[in-house]
């Protein structure tokens, strides 16, 4: 790493010459880029570069300064505060309201940086973000949509915040951007994430249930998301039904979710495959009523679920899916058996080896 490089790209964006400054901005953004230490060795520019953003309608000169500012703040805390502590909020909050795209873009990006930070994320609320990013949720650009779903995320994980996310009635615009989005990218996975969150509060279910598709989408990412997004998926499906079964039940059950759940009580962490246990007692018919002669096994929770999904191809999905999930137990019960440190007689095993329940995982 150049000195001299530091040195020069630091008298441009000192400069008074507006030609000097924008190209020092831009060289700015360049070299910090991807590299930490520049980022370390350009603190000093942070106060020229929100001078740009303060001083001048430029919106060449905007963008370089927005840019490299955004750079600059990328995993470095102190940048992040030293952005703050120049002013730099109030015009970047501003451009959230430009009618030019790219300013928008711009100054969602670098909200989204700075909110990762456990320090700013109150300062940022205090400056009153969170309505203006649910705005740009509404009717912003692709890019800025996807970058403010994740700043509101961020800014949801800090004490107080949920509310106020509550209160600009978000439900209808998160939904709306989980439909378009790619089911296993990290859009949805934010997206299912601050469902999850919101799920505890009855007007964002009640919201929920009103977007048309609304829980068909999460149902949607709890089959084919990244594992992540499907464990948000199915807690909030989860909150649903232990905040009101009788409400919810039968719109998530309409939805197909028993394949993506019984999918999950194979192949989910530990944590997703118990939760998916409970919702699917949850979903069932009689989910607090035992038989002497039908016990609570997974398998017979889900034998009673079949007989109640609409659709063939559904209904044969769950079929295959409960066959894979007493395979699976009963090969994890032989192992099981196999490992015990005694001397098992043929009687035993064959017994073993033909039992039905589901041992829970």
């Amino acid at each position: 790493m150049s000195c001299a490089i530091v040195e020069k790209t630091l008298y441009l964006i000192q400069s008074d010459n507006p030609i000097l400054k924008l190209q020092g901005a831009r060289d700015i953004r360049r070299l910090t880029k991807s590299s930490l230490r520049y980022r370390r060795y350009f603190s000093d520019a942070i106060k020229p570069l929100v001078d740009m953003l303060r001083n001048s309608e430029s919106v060449e000169y905007n963008e370089a300064a927005l840019l490299a500012l955004l750079n600059l703040s990328v995993k470095d805390e102190g940048n992040k505060k030293s952005i703050i502590d120049a002013g730099a909020l109030e015009p970047i909050i501003g451009f959230l309201q430009s009618e030019k795209a790219s300013l928008q873009e711009h100054a969602t990006a670098s909200l989204l940086t700075l909110s990762a930070s456990s320090v700013t994320k109150p300062i940022l609320t205090s400056f009153g973000v969170i309505p203006l990013l649910v705005d740009i949720l509404r009717c912003g650009s692709p890019q800025a949509k996807v970058d403010s779903i994740i700043t509101l995320y961020n800014l949801s994980t800090s004490q107080g915040n949920l509310t106020l996310i509550l209160q600009t009635e978000p439900i209808s615009s998160i939904v709306t951007l989980l439909k378009s989005c790619k089911k296993s990218s990290k859009t949805a996975e934010k997206c299912t994430a601050l469902l999850e969150s919101l799920m505890s509060y009855d007007e964002c279910r009640k919201a929920l249930t009103s977007e048309e598709g609304g829980i068909l989408a999460i149902v949607e990412v709890l089959e084919i998301g990244s594992l992540q997004s499907r464990e948000h998926a199915l807690g909030a499906l989860l909150t649903m039904c232990q905040s009101d079964r009788c409400k919810y039940r039968e719109l998530i059950l309409r939805e197909g979710v028993v394949p993506g759940l019984l999918e999950l009580t194979v192949k989910g962490t530990t944590k997703s495959k118990e939760k998916s246990q409970t919702l699917l007692r949850l979903l069932r018919d009689a989910p607090y009523e035992r038989s002497q002669l039908q016990p609570d096994t997974l398998e017979n929770i889900v034998s009673n679920l079949i007989s109640q999904i609409d659709g063939k191809e559904q209904t044969g999905k769950a079929r295959g899916l409960l066959a894979e999930v007493i395979q699976v137990s009963m090969d994890q019960s032989l192992r099981r058996l196999h490992q015990r440190p005694m001397v098992c007689t043929p009687v035993d095993l064959s017994i073993a080896g033909g039992a039905s329940t589901i041992s829970s995982t």
